[in-house]
């Protein structure tokens, strides 16, 4: 079966009716400022939609109320569902944890702090029942953000582009919609390291790209500081490329071949015209170089190494604190069983 856009459907259920389920995975750490805002809006959005949903609340080991609030809009919304991680353990594990939980044949990917609108939603849906598989939300403008953020953010998404051999789409964050079969994918993916926006191009499949424009966070601060903006391009740099380690190399050679044309030239004054060999000045200047040189040669490949002592060790991505699952929901996992009050389980 083709659609209108001659994209051949995915191999899942059929389009979306009234035995489908849409779930919407919202991992939250520290929002209890803005969680019952957030909910009442994706409420008036469940309204509109003609098939059934749940939420799943991931609890990245929050140090706010944000679990009681959880636990409140769970007993006043049988929609609702709570993964409680054992700790935090940061927004790409946390994201992986709900999709973990997700019992639809639809999930939606999106964070709680209202600066990418629910009322998104029933579009994404289309373009879902339209058989696309990855349909994810493009950003037009990032209103309530610095100048400085907003051209480092554009500067990273073209960099990744460039170097890596995986489309990693531009100005896109992890507000999406997942189809079954590529929501199982990505759970087979259990890397330590976990950049989910090069995951989510990783596994393929048919996507589309709806623009909308991002309005600045509701309530509360941002967890993400600039030192953490830095390690999380790390992160996604060095988890899809080897660009680093070529350019170390490429750069290791360069300064040798410079290095061998000015030990040339020396050589050649010293015995053509007696030109004396300059002294601690210029000795120290090409100490320091060839020394910065090698050890920023050698930082990249630590930083590659550590990754891979991480992976070696195959600790689980989390544990769970407990899992509640939605009262009212059509049952597509193994257990469907609330699992409160017992030891953290560990997820590999």
């Amino acid at each position: 079966m083709t659609t209108g856009n001659n994209i051949e459907q995915s191999p899942r259920d059929e389009l979306a009716g009234a035995g489908d389920l849409l779930s919407v995975v919202v991992p939250a750490y520290n929002e209890a400022e803005v969680l019952p805002a957030f909910h009442q809006r994706l409420s008036a959005v469940f309204a509109k939609l003609s098939m059934p949903a749940e939420i799943v609340y991931v609890n990245d080991g929050s140090s706010d109320e944000t679990l009681q609030i959880m636990e409140s809009l769970r007993a006043a919304d049988p929609r609702v569902a709570i993964v409680d991680l054992s700790r935090n353990f940061g927004k790409e594990i946390a994201l992986s944890a709900g999709l973990d939980h997700a019992r639809g044949n639809a999930v939606v990917v999106i964070d709680a702090d209202l600066q990418d609108p629910p009322e998104l939603i029933p579009e994404l849906v289309k373009h879902w029942q339209d058989g696309y598989d990855n349909v994810y939300a493009k950003r037009t403008a990032r209103d309530g953000e610095t100048l400085f953020k907003k051209a480092t953010a554009s500067a990273f998404y073209r960099l990744i582009q460039g170097v890596s051999r995986v489309r990693i789409p531009e100005d896109t964050g992890d507000f999406r919609l997942l189809s079954r079969r590529a929501v199982d994918s990505l759970k087979q993916l259990r890397e330590q390291h976990r950049f989910m926006k090069g995951l989510f191009a990783w596994i393929g499949y048919p996507g589309m790209a709806v623009p909308y424009r991002r309005d600045p966070r509701f309530a509360g601060d941002t967890k993400w500081n600039y030192w953490n903006l830095w390690n999380f391009a790390l992160e996604g740099i060095t988890s899809f490329t080897i660009a680093p380690l070529k350019i170390a190399t490429y750069l290791g050679l360069l300064t040798a071949i410079g290095a061998f044309g000015f030990g040339t030239v020396i050589i050649y004054r010293t015995i053509a015209y007696g030109d004396p060999v300059r002294g601690y000045p210029s000795l120290m200047v090409a100490v320091l170089f060839l020394g910065g040189v090698q050890l920023i040669g050698m930082g990249i490949i630590g930083e590659y190494l550590g990754r891979m002592f991480d992976e070696t060790k195959q600790r689980p991505l989390y544990f769970l604190n407990a899992y509640r699952p939605a009262a009212q929901a059509k049952a597509g996992d193994a257990s469907g069983r609330e699992t409160g009050h017992q030891p953290p389980q560990a997820v590999s």
